[in-house]
């Protein structure tokens, strides 16, 4: 989201493993001995980088090509010292500020030509135990590759965050936060204890907050606003802390899920030259029911994960895929039975199929760069709905048409998700992540290379959307079927009159009836709007 009075001339020091801030002497760092975690730690930065500077190209961009703002100032920082000193200056010199981790904005909500000082907490990447706060301490550069390792290898825990191990901490568990352990384990955010913010007093003080769920925190307001509230809304996250609800004692092993030993896998592929319509559609329908009977909180079969990847026709191929924690008794029955009952009556057996267990480490962190395919594949536009039972049979007609029209590319297409599950045992209103009733997310995307093809990409996946959604004026609007979508996918088409005619406006998709709670948030947190992006929280009006 979210004229420097410090500059680095050197690029600074960073070393997973080292948690600096506020808080650092409370916590116990992976690899290190007694006398080390005593000594101070090593802080990265501040480093200004300005326009001319070697660094600025290579630093200006996340993860979507497709945006690149041109701010006076990138700001690298390593603390929430200095978090607040950038927050102060840009408030202090009138400049619109932008907070990026990870760098995996679907949409230019970092890189809005407005933004003036683009405030990177990359290097704020330490996981670590709270002994005083009985808590994991993550900080928002942290990638979950890094999260799920380190939770692992010091204490034999995990989170239920996504499967995409280069993804930031810092928006994926302020958006909710979800991934293949949800229906087991629940949304990231059923899991925080509590968080660190640079906040902005109305009378232009940057200062850091920590809130907590305990019910007598004063601050408590400012926690469940990042319980799925979104970043860039109410401050800067510069610490989460995790401890599972109901957690007892001081054992850190006791206080967030165990993580899965290992992973059993499945994998199904079909070539598009074996799909008619009525296979493709009875697939989908198929793996929407099994999700509608299969998803209750305790369920036997809420630990099944399932996705399945639908390719435009010039991407060749329909992908069906089954994960389980191999250790649950019954995963490979339950793994056989899924894929029995999806494949049901579709009629071509895949070209491909594959089954086999692994380390569930390896799955999760990518083993290499963790950047899957071709790196030069930056180009991209998401959208998304949330589904509380399987499309209809209008909207699945909807989907065949867009998938073998004549305009789609080897790289579009669309995902059914699995979800709820454990995700359905929490109250809409105890979070600010509303969508609780749900059993799968639905994704439309297009990849591509070349900027001279931006339009026809965007064309092709906003009309599909459009269409599948075209009896509720282009948007999944919360109903029987859809249920609105989910903010970390974030789609700045919803708020555009020209793509969503519903009515509905885009913070009732994201937050249904979270939303004027997360705007009182916002009025007390900032009163000033500092924090502020296509998709932000509205302050309430006036009067």
């Amino acid at each position: 989201m979210p004229e420097a009075s410090e500059e680095s001339t050197s690029p600074g020091v960073s070393r997973r493993g080292v948690l600096a801030g506020a808080g650092a002497a409370a916590v116990t760092l992976l690899g290190t001995g007694d006398a080390e975690a005593q000594a101070a730690p090593e802080v990265f930065g501040p480093v200004t980088v300005r326009p001319g500077d070697l660094r600025y190209d290579n630093l200006l961009r996340g993860n979507n090509f497709r945006f690149a703002g041109r701010p006076d100032e990138i700001r690298v920082v390593g603390s929430t010292e200095q978090v607040v000193r950038a927050v102060q200056d840009a408030v202090r010199t009138g400049r619109r500020v932008a907070v990026r981790s990870g760098g995996h904005c679907f949409e230019n909500l970092t890189a809005d030509p407005a933004v003036r000082m683009l405030l990177d907490l990359s290097p704020m990447d330490a996981v670590g135990y709270d002994a005083g706060r009985r808590a994991f301490s993550v900080q928002p550069g942290a990638t979950l590759g890094h999260v799920y390792r380190t939770l692992l290898t010091g204490w034999g825990v995990t989170i239920p965050g996504g499967s995409c191990p280069e993804v930031g901490a810092g928006g994926h568990f302020a958006g909710g936060g979800c991934g293949a352990l949800s229906r087991r384990y629940g949304s990231v955010v059923d899991h925080l204890y509590g968080v660190e913010v640079v906040v902005v007093d109305r009378d232009g003080t940057a200062r850091a907050v920590v809130a907590t769920r305990e019910p007598d925190d004063p601050n408590r307001d400012l926690w469940w606003a990042h319980t799925g509230g979104g970043g860039g809304n109410f401050g800067v996250v510069t610490r989460y802390w995790l401890r599972s609800p109901g957690a007892t004692g001081s054992d850190p092993s006791r206080l967030l899920p165990a993580a899965p030993g290992r992973m059993l896998q499945y994998v199904a592929i079909w070539s598009w030259d074996q799909m008619t319509e009525q296979a493709l559609t009875g697939l989908m329908r198929n793996f929407g029911t099994w999700h509608e009977r299969n998803s209750a909180p305790g369920s036997p079969h809420a630990g099944l994960y399932g996705i399945l990847l639908v390719s435009h026709r010039a991407g060749g191929t329909v992908t069906l895929v089954a994960q389980i924690d191999a250790d649950l008794p019954g995963a490979d029955g339950m793994v056989t039975a899924f894929v029995s009952e999806v494949t049901a009556g579709v009629g071509p057996t895949p070209a491909f199929d594959l089954r086999r267990t692994m380390p569930w480490l390896h799955r999760m962190t990518w083993p290499g760069s963790g950047e899957p395919g071709d790196v030069l594949n930056r180009r991209y536009k998401i959208k998304a709905a949330y589904l509380r039972r399987s499309l209809t049979d209008s909207q699945l007609a909807a989907v065949y048409r867009n998938l073998t029209n004549s305009t789609g590319g080897p790289d579009s297409g669309m995902l059914l998700i699995g979800y709820g599950g454990q995700v359905r045992a929490v109250a809409p209103g105890a979070t600010a992540t509303a969508q609780r009733d749900v059993v799968m997310k639905a994704v439309y995307q297009t990849i591509w290379r070349d900027e001279a093809d931006d339009a026809a990409n965007l064309t092709w996946v906003r009309e599909f959307y459009r269409d599948v959604y075209a009896g509720t004026g282009g948007v999944p609007v919360p109903g029987e079927v859809d249920d609105g979508s989910y903010i970390n996918y974030p789609d700045a088409d919803l708020a555009d009159p020209a793509w969503n005619t519903s009515g509905v406006p885009a913070h009732t998709l994201y937050y249904k009836d979270n939303y004027p709670r997360l705007q009182r948030v916002k009025a007390r947190w900032d009163p000033r709007n500092v924090f502020r992006h296509a998709l932000s929280i509205e302050p309430p009006q006036a009067g």
